[in-house]
């Protein structure tokens, strides 16, 4: 549940949403490294596609996020590429909305920022386990925060959503684990045999 649809959320909570958005694409195309925007497409692309495939989990379901693999690899063009993908998938198959499409990208790409900030520079002085290690933090850590923030949307909106969040925050620990698992085992492999890749996602 990673998208919320059109019609949920109040007005202050898009408009913020939106602003929020905004700024940060604006940052984020005068601090990316444009030599990465190939890789970029290439990681939206994995994004589009991932969230397609949904796995009923309760009441709810979830899906791949990658957001913390795109932080650690693509910095600040992580944000683009996540706008990017979202909005193919509301205009092509109606996942989300166009309203609520800066909330979206922010529950999503500043999770992958801080995950670029911090977890990135490590990556790259680390092997082995540590590399695995770092890779499974990123993963896990970012879909929790964007757990955090697509509840707090929706809390924020009013209190008849508390238990939709509250089924945001339950559905989203098997999406930890998945996650971390996948984020880890990327990095394990870029790291043997493409290791200048991990340099990229510094913020």
């Amino acid at each position: 549940m990673a998208h919320i649809p059109d019609g949920v959320l109040s007005l202050p909570v898009l408009i913020t949403g939106a602003v929020v958005t905004v700024a940060t694409v604006a940052v984020a195309t005068r601090r990316m490294d444009y030599d990465r925007i190939p890789q970029a497409a290439v990681l939206a692309a994995a994004f589009f596609v991932a969230s397609l495939v949904t796995v009923p989990v309760g009441p709810s379901s979830v899906h791949l996020v990658l957001n913390g693999l795109m932080g650690v690899l693509l910095g600040w063009a992580a944000v683009p590429a996540v706008l990017i993908a979202l909005l193919m998938q509301a205009m092509f198959f109606g996942y989300g909305g166009l309203m609520v499409l800066g909330v979206n990208t922010a529950n999503i790409a500043l999770p992958a920022l801080l995950c670029g900030a911090l977890i990135a520079p490590r990556l790259h002085a680390s092997e082995g386990r540590a590399t695995l290690m770092w890779g499974a933090l990123a993963g896990g850590l970012a879909v929790a925060l964007t757990a955090v923030m697509v509840s707090l949307s929706l809390l924020l909106s009013g209190p008849e959503y508390l238990p939709a969040g509250k089924v945001v925050a339950v559905t989203y620990l098997p999406l930890m684990v998945a996650e971390a698992a996948v984020t880890a085992a990327a990095l394990s492999f870029m790291q043997r045999v493409a290791p200048e890749l991990l340099l990229a996602g510094r913020v």
